[in-house]
């Protein structure tokens, strides 16, 4: 709920303090922003349309293929990684599954809290609602994030833009940011198959020099999943990501028709810890 994180949040237009008053944000000095019926808090600014932000077919599909527990080990590891943490931020964090997940049980009144930070709208109502200490902010990473200056215990970023100078700012001293990408050999029979997105082989490389100037790395390690999906749970997993704005429905349909069923692949993850460079 949004008075769990009203603290830790900033104006984004004037950096102010703000405060929940009736259905809105507002701050000290005028700026307010509305919340959704959803429980969501539109804090998103300018008038540009902000960065690729998931449809709901997207957010839908996320939601379908992320329930039946395929990626549960990758949940539990990032529970497990963020275990003292008390603020916990979550960039990109989509229908906030993986940030319910880290939050642990399911009460209102105990435990870490978490903000949930998504410039996708149709994403954010469904991370409103995914656990009573979440609070879901409708924000673009690239216009700075409305969080306070060294407020957050462990900032997360899976399958997610990262801006490092905002990650720096938002992270407390002795913070972590624990980012999750997908390694060359994610569903690799799929990619190949489908005709889908490839990772970068260059992408650890890029991760480095987006992150390296503010951040050192800490650990790394990767997690492999085998997954046994049926045809249904390919048309999920290749719809809640990238390949969804670069592929044709029927023609995809026809490709998954021609695979097996089900069909055996692959989830694979790199997660690296991040430190922030004193």
């Amino acid at each position: 709920m949004l008075a769990d994180v009203i603290d830790y949040l900033i104006c984004p237009v004037c950096g102010a303090v703000p405060f929940l008053t009736g259905g809105a944000v507002r701050c000290e000095r005028g700026h307010s922003f509305d919340v959704a019926r959803q429980g969501y808090v539109n804090m998103l600014t300018g008038a540009a349309a902000p960065g690729t932000a998931d449809t709901p077919a997207m957010v839908a599909a996320r939601a379908e293929f992320l329930a039946t527990g395929h990626y549960a080990p990758l949940a539990r590891r990032l529970a497990e990684l963020t275990a003292d943490a008390e603020v916990v931020a979550d960039a990109g964090a989509g229908t906030g599954h993986y940030l319910a997940g880290v939050l642990g049980e399911e009460t209102a009144d105990a435990g870490a809290v978490g903000i949930a930070l998504d410039v996708s709208k149709h994403a954010l109502k469904r991370a409103a609602r995914a656990h009573p200490r979440i609070g879901a902010v409708a924000a673009d990473v690239w216009r700075g994030l409305p969080v306070r200056d060294r407020c957050v215990d462990v900032l997360l970023n899976v399958f997610a833009p990262r801006n490092a100078a905002e990650f720096a700012r938002i992270l407390r001293p002795h913070g972590t940011l624990i980012v999750v990408t997908p390694t060359t050999g994610h569903l690799r029979p799929l990619v190949a198959r489908l005709g889908l997105l490839s990772v970068d082989e260059d992408k650890d490389r890029r991760v480095e020099e987006t992150l390296g100037g503010r951040f050192a790395r800490a650990v790394q390690e990767v997690i492999e999943i085998g997954l046994t999906l049926r045809h249904p749970a390919v048309t999920a997993v290749v719809g809640m990501g990238p390949s969804a704005w670069h592929t044709r429905a029927g023609e995809l349909a026809e490709r998954i028709a021609s695979l097996p069923d089900p069909v055996e692949v692959t989830a694979s993850f790199q997660i690296t810890q991040w430190a922030v460079r004193a």
